[in-house]
């Protein structure tokens, strides 16, 4: 029999370190998911990682994405929910297409845009919202508190918007957010709310991260819908086992390129790769937000404060939450102000994962290079993972079988499409009724003061 998964902090060595009391213990998946992070503010992690038997993977070719989820999610679930209750959950979450669209030889693009915000957070935001509404205590009031430097925070409002017992606060960063992107936030409504904070993602996510280690706000509930929490990090495993499944040959190596920011979708690769899916490389482009390939290539990590503001806003982070989980798989320990307090094996790290910085301008020359060569239309962030595939493929030589995600669609960037290409992109079904909608934000500074008295004033703890 398999042995029992629990979840345990990436803060849990940290003995001695003024202001962290180490979480030493292991919670279920489901206290892992109600939590939203562990009690000394490091980041909740599977252990052991469950393995997929590679025939399991295989026989998925030419089936559907709700058939993959279920294999995924039934690794990290089975002791804790019934098939039943997992299949209804799945396939109530992913009823969209998920297209791998060939763009020259054995390079495509998994697009990662057609679910109801057209972005790729949609995948874990829809599994997730059924998940806690599936594990929280009845007659208590979840509140859900979620950073976003762009998609995340609609994607996670439309997956959580009439979900029963559940309230969701959304914070968004004043000013660098596309104007499409803050009228999603802006006009979700109901159980949803948005918040227009005055600073930068940073600000935003350090704020909620606050917020949940403040024992004055231990009634109210408190959880998390960003990437901290692992229930948005098993759902996007899912993508690079079923791309995998559709595409690769008996055993063949894949490459992946995933255009990271806070680093949860590269995270969902990296899980993919331990638990049996023979990725070659994992390549992990960002934006001008350069902290990583710096600590590549240097050995030292120093974050980016202030984070840049970027034309792949959603990739606007300075010192990404996950990057605690990507130290602890290597040997790691990083805190979530940055400071390292044991550096993983760099070499492995290195073994496994390629990182390059792609500037604006870059990003601009590469949704023109690929759209005039192969009539492909990129957003922004897309363009930063198909920039980052190039560069590496460069460095590296040529490789038979590579994936770059898309994860938001170009209408959500009709500007800088008709700018650059000339064409205005065609809007998806689930992006139409935008503009009819109406709301507005609640506007608050970064002050942590000013966000608390907020909470304690709207939010309810009970049904």
């Amino acid at each position: 029999m398999a042995e029992k998964i629990q979840y345990y902090s990436t803060n849990r060595n940290l003995d001695g370190i003024p202001g962290i009391i180490p979480f030493k213990g292991r919670v279920t998946f489901r206290e892992a998911l109600l939590q939203g992070q562990a009690p000394d503010e490091g980041l909740f992690m599977p252990d052991p990682i469950p393995a997929l038997r590679i025939r399991d993977i295989q026989a998925l070719k030419e089936r559907t994405y709700a058939e993959a989820a279920m294999l995924v999610a039934a690794a990290f679930l089975r002791d804790e929910i019934s098939q039943g209750a997992l299949e209804r959950i799945v396939l109530d979450s992913y009823n969209f297409d998920v297209p791998l669209e060939r763009v020259v030889d054995g390079k495509f693009i998994l697009r990662l845009d057609q679910g109801p915000t057209a972005s790729f957070k949609d995948f874990a935001a829809r599994m997730m919202a059924r998940l806690m509404s599936y594990f929280r205590d009845r007659g208590k009031r979840l509140n859900v508190l979620v950073a976003t430097s762009g998609d995340t925070g609609s994607a996670v409002g439309e997956a959580f918007k009439g979900v029963e017992g559940i309230d969701v606060t959304i914070l968004y960063p004043r000013g660098e957010v596309s104007g499409r992107q803050k009228k999603q936030l802006d006009t979700i409504g109901g159980n949803v709310r948005a918040l227009s904070i005055e600073g930068k993602f940073d600000d935003c996510q350090n704020i909620v991260k606050q917020a949940f280690s403040d024992p004055a706000l231990s009634s109210l509930n408190l959880t998390s819908a960003n990437s901290i929490n692992f229930g948005r990090i098993m759902p996007q495993i899912v993508y690079y086992v079923y791309a995998y499944a559709q595409l690769a040959g008996e055993g063949e190596e894949i490459v992946f390129s995933v255009p990271s920011g806070n680093f949860g979708d590269a995270l969902g690769c990296e899980y993919a790769r331990r638990m049996g899916i023979p990725v070659r490389k994992l390549i992990m482009p960002t934006n001008a937000n350069d902290e990583f390939p710096r600590y590549l290539r240097t050995g030292r990590y120093e974050k980016v404060s202030p984070s840049r503001a970027c034309l792949s806003n959603a990739m606007n982070v300075g010192h990404p939450s996950n990057l605690a989980r990507f130290f602890d798989l290597y040997g790691g320990t990083v805190d979530r102000g940055g400071t390292v307090h044991r550096y993983p094996d760099l070499e492995a790290i290195k073994k496994n994962i390629f990182s390059t910085s792609v500037g604006d301008g870059e990003t601009r020359q590469t949704i023109k290079q690929v759209y005039d060569r192969y009539g492909v239309v990129l957003e922004p962030h897309g363009a930063v993972g198909w920039k980052g595939l190039e560069d590496y493929l460069n460095a590296r030589g040529d490789f038979p079988l590579c994936v770059s995600l898309e994860t938001a669609h170009p209408a959500k960037f009709p500007d800088d499409i008709i700018e650059l290409l000339g064409v205005t992109p065609e809007v998806p079904v689930s992006l139409k009724d935008i503009d009819q909608r109406t709301g507005e934000p609640l506007e608050l500074s970064a002050d942590y003061g000013e966000f608390k008295q907020y909470l304690m004033d709207a939010l309810k703890a009970k049904d």
